[in-house]
């Protein structure tokens, strides 16, 4: 049963922005962080230069259309569409700015084309390809994706032939994603130098895409990369890879590679804080519970890997996860949260967080939650109340009454170093947690109840 709460909570949910009358038909959609668009253009280039197969298995046949038809009979609210493999550089800049360029257009028009049939229940969005090695560039691709063509972020090879991410050079773009407070979807590519006969005998997809990620999110937190540039909102792919079993060693060795002065200073746990991890590849519940010795369950999101992943299997997946979400929620899990900011919705935003202290950590708990309230009301113009309340007949459950003044205030709220320090630093205090969304049946009487204090 254990299990099953875990892999339940991990489900990332959105709230529907539909009508009342129909929020029982879209309480239980889903966002897929972690899909890809194949466009005729791009195959078309990968072929050009005879690297249909450079990532050890073809490109898929890939339509709107199908996907379209896949979001509707899996649940699917909303889909982030991102470039596969292989990134589009072949040894000329030019080419791949154009081609990156043509990608982000082309994804540009299919998402407004497809989101302006009121026929439609599911939608798109976009993450920018950026044209890689040439940093500027990059940068100038990624303002004009995010400021004219309406991307919702960015997607990042874990290396170009070679150029991987952490590298100092990349730095002026780390810094530029950070200040927008960009969604950064990570995904793996083949590896740089690589062994041909390893990779003959076990597909990338089977073992190296996993070591792949591992080996450059590690990179990037050897050199503070999240710590550094905190704005960015990371989504690290496939559960989080080997990572659950790669931190804690990088952390155990730490203190003797830096004694001896191997290493930099490396601040795991601000690293970590600006860390999601999407669950596309059908992770067991074992994989679960490890990631969540790194995470919270608010920092896991859904994905389905498609067109990589059949249809009837993603179906299959995402009926599994939804029996279970009923029996989460009653045992005090919450399966809402995460990159909300992806779907906002405007207006007044109530919740109530109800939460159950682990013995021994009560008076710990009390006082960071009191600490974490009152910082946000007094900094945050659009924090309106964070109250904690504390049950008397039962010490240690808590309530806590948030009230935002929009989604933008919530989500701004959710990067500070406030809450972030609070959240981190109560994960081991906290046995159960549930968040409730609620609907303000008269948010216009909200000045006159504050104005008789």
């Amino acid at each position: 049963m254990r299990k099953t709460l875990v892999l339940a909570a991990a489900i990332m949910l959105i709230g529907c922005s539909k009508p009342n009358d129909e929020t029982s038909r879209c309480e239980n959609a889903l966002v897929d962080y972690h899909a890809h668009a194949i466009t005729d253009s791009y195959r078309e280039l990968v072929a050009k230069h005879g690297m249909s197969l450079d990532e050890g298995f073809p490109l898929p046949q890939w339509s709107v259309e199908n996907h379209l038809q896949m979001m509707s009979e899996a649940g699917i609210e909303r889909t982030i569409l991102t470039l596969p493999a292989p990134h589009p550089y072949f040894g000329d800049q030019t080419e791949c700015n154009a081609a990156c360029r043509r990608f982000n257009e082309e994804l540009a028009v299919l998402c407004l084309t497809s989101n302006s049939d009121s026929g439609l229940t599911s939608n798109f969005s976009f993450a920018a390809t950026l044209p890689l090695p040439d940093v500027d560039a990059a940068i100038a691709e990624a303002r004009y994706a995010l400021d004219t063509l309406g991307a919702v972020g960015v997607k990042l090879a874990t290396n170009v032939y070679g150029q991987y991410l952490g590298d100092s050079v990349l730095d002026p773009l780390m810094a530029f994603l950070s200040e927008r407070q960009a969604l950064v979807i990570l995904h793996p590519h083949k590896p740089s130098p690589v062994n041909e006969a390893v990779m003959t005998q076990t597909p990338l997809a089977m073992q190296e895409y996993l070591s792949e990620t591992t080996r450059t999110v590690c990179n990037m937190i050897s050199r503070n990369i999240f710590a550094r540039y905190p704005g960015m909102r990371v989504i690290v792919p496939h559960a989080g890879a080997y990572l659950p079993i790669a931190i804690p060693r990088m952390r155990s060795l730490y203190p003797v590679m830096r004694k001896n002065n191997l290493v930099g200073e490396i601040d795991f746990d601000a690293n970590l804080k600006s860390l999601y991890f999407d669950l596309a590849g059908s992770p067991s519940d074992e994989t679960i519970q490890a990631l969540l010795t790194l995470t919270t369950r608010d920092h896991l999101v859904y994905g389905t890997d498609f067109p990589y992943v059949a249809p009837q299997v993603i179906k299959n997946n995402v009926e599994r996860m939804k029996q279970y979400l009923s029996v989460a929620q009653s045992d005090g899990l919450s399966a809402n949260g995460g990159l909300s900011s992806v779907s906002p919705q405007d207006g007044l935003i109530v919740r109530i967080a109800e939460i159950e202290v682990n013995d021994g950590y009560l008076e710990q708990y009390l006082a960071a939650a009191h600490n974490v309230g009152t910082k946000s009301v007094e900094t945050e113009p659009g924090v309106i109340c964070i109250f904690p309340m504390q049950v008397k007949e039962q010490p240690n459950t808590i309530r806590i009454v948030e009230i935002y003044r929009d989604s933008a205030s919530y989500q701004s709220h959710l990067q500070t170093p406030h809450f972030l320090d609070y959240k981190q630093g109560t994960l081991h205090m906290v046995k159960s947690l549930k968040l409730v969304d609620t609907n303000p049946l008269a948010p216009e009487a909200m000045p006159l109840i504050f104005k008789k204090l």
